[in-house]
């Protein structure tokens, strides 16, 4: 009968190399622990270390000592003085045609024809009566053109008006060599003479009338 007690049975019994396998399980199970917290931990201070970087690089970019604007609803407050003044010298350039009489008739309105004041060689003086005489002549013989009116400008007095039409002639060249009349009426601003070009027919004044609107004056067929 074997005795379980004597030592050296026990070693004939299992050799030094042999273990027993609950023994290795445990012994396993114990590496295999350690290795997971190990990692776990890690991965933790990774995580840490990822949040402390983000934290820091917000509290960079967006931290500021400046007080925050809040909208309160409010307007901006006017300068005081007026708005737009007018400068003591506008400057710029004028140029030729500014406030023409044409351009204020197309317009609707009224203006005394000036002529531009220049030199001029003294005329002979009429022997009496002859000058009104001639004056009454014109007048007559520029009412009396027939043809279709191209008006050009309407003036308060007849004299003013054969003066707008020498004004005319000398600025557009459209109207050298036309005809023109001087034409009595009434008007809503009251009692005018309208200064007319006088073209031959409908399809002529037409013609005369755009073409003085390409050279920049006013008009308007009459039929």
């Amino acid at each position: 009968m074997m005795n379980l007690g004597d030592p050296s049975r026990d070693a004939m019994a299992f050799g030094d190399d042999e273990r027993l396998p609950w023994l290795e399980a445990d012994e396993e199970e114990d590496a295999g622990a350690i290795d997971s917290t190990r990692l776990i931990g890690f991965v933790l201070a990774g995580f840490l270390l990822i949040v402390v970087i983000v934290g820091g690089l917000w509290w960079y970019f967006h931290a500021s000592d400046d007080t925050t604007l809040v909208a309160d609803g409010s307007t901006i407050e006017a300068p005081k003085g007026p708005y737009k003044t007018k400068p003591k010298d506008p400057g710029g350039m004028t140029f030729q045609g500014t406030g023409d009489t044409s351009f204020a008739v197309g317009e609707g309105q009224t203006r005394e024809g000036r002529v531009a004041e220049r030199p001029m060689d003294p005329a002979p003086q009429p022997v009496s009566g002859e000058g009104e005489k001639r004056t009454a002549i014109a007048a007559d013989s520029s009412e009396s053109v027939s043809g279709v009116g191209v008006q050009v400008g309407a003036y308060v007095t007849k004299e003013t008006a054969q003066q707008g039409w020498v004004e005319l002639v000398r600025r557009y060249p459209a109207l050298h060599g036309v005809r023109h009349r001087i034409v009595e009426g009434q008007a809503d601003i009251g009692h005018v003479f309208r200064l007319q070009a006088v073209a031959a027919t409908h399809a002529e004044a037409n013609t005369l009338c755009n073409t003085l609107k390409t050279q920049g004056a006013a008009c308007q067929v009459k039929f």
